[in-house]
């Protein structure tokens, strides 16, 4: 009779504590919904533009579409940085990098996009030395020191993009 008892203890508490944790979603929920729109959704203008440059130049793309995209490329982006992030926690670091963001991609079980985002990243890395080592030799080192190349407005774009039909190309 003890054990019975013991264990519906254990499921009330574990069930208060479902509860208490269903109660703090909803607060953060709440919160969440009440804050701006546009800052925690992509610009739809640049959806509607990623849309049109796979669909045929003929084809039209309703509002309802493109909001729908909207909603679901943002919560995918913060569904794989939440995860990145939690790796980043864990290792006590604060900076989410672009290894970071492929693990978590192959962590949450999107292999193909993590495989060819990493062959991007080494790319990406290759094109970006390449382009220090150009400015160096031109004497025109960056002051900044960070590594970050919002100073570069002027520079010209990477000779490549990511796409995932780059695997398949392959």
């Amino acid at each position: 009779m003890v054990d019975k008892q013991e264990t519906h203890l254990k499921h009330s508490k574990n069930n208060y504590a479902a509860l208490t944790t269903s109660a703090n979603h909803h607060r953060y929920e709440t919160a969440y919904d009440e804050s701006k729109e546009q800052d925690r959704l992509l610009p739809i203008a640049n959806v509607g533009r990623i849309m049109k440059q796979i669909l045929p130049p003929s084809a039209k793309i309703s509002k309802e579409a493109k909001e729908t995209m909207q909603e679901c490329a943002s919560e995918f982006i913060g569904f794989v940085t939440g995860e990145a992030s939690d790796k980043c926690h864990k290792e006590k670091r604060k900076t989410v990098n672009g290894d970071d963001v492929c693990w978590a991609l192959g962590n949450l079980g999107f292999d193909d996009y993590s495989d060819s985002l990493k062959r991007y990243l080494i790319r990406y890395r290759d094109a970006e030395g390449e382009r220090a080592n150009q400015n160096k030799a031109a004497g025109g080192g960056s002051s900044g020191g960070g590594g970050d190349r919002d100073d570069d407005v002027d520079a010209p774009p990477l000779p490549f993009s990511f796409n995932l039909m780059d695997k398949r190309r392959n």
